[in-house]
């Protein structure tokens, strides 16, 4: 591996796949594209005050760190973030004043997201 495939790689991840069991369970997963580690969950960390946050999304991307497993709870909670990306075209702006005036886990679209992770979790009872 070269030099600029490992900077490639040290800034926007590597792309990953779910495993088939997670996206026959939870198809909406398939509507998302995803990356392992990257410069996003350094900087989604560096925000948090910690070394990396467990996943960030930038619009329709993914962005899990490199030691957090695929959790359909978090993969579903990062999901709606896609969607609310795709909502509006001023999402990041919108987050981050939410982030700024409320904290983390007040913004609202954190409590969204939690919220719909959580329903669509309540509503498939087998296991994985």
């Amino acid at each position: 591996m070269g030099a600029g495939s490992k900077l490639i790689r040290a800034l926007i991840g590597e792309r990953i796949e779910l495993p088939e069991k997670m996206i026959r369970r939870y198809p909406d997963l398939a509507h998302a594209t995803y990356r392992r580690g990257g410069l996003p969950v350094r900087i989604g960390g560096w925000a948090l005050g910690t070394s990396t946050a467990a996943a960030i999304t930038l619009r329709k991307t993914i962005f899990v760190a490199p030691a957090t497993a695929l959790d359909p709870e978090l993969l579903l909670h990062e999901l709606r973030h896609v969607h609310q990306f795709l909502q509006h075209w001023a999402f990041p702006v919108s987050y981050l004043w939410q982030s700024i005036r409320y904290g983390y886990v007040s913004n609202a679209y954190e409590v969204d997201a939690r919220r719909y992770a959580a329903a669509r979790l309540a509503t498939d009872d087998k296991d994985l």
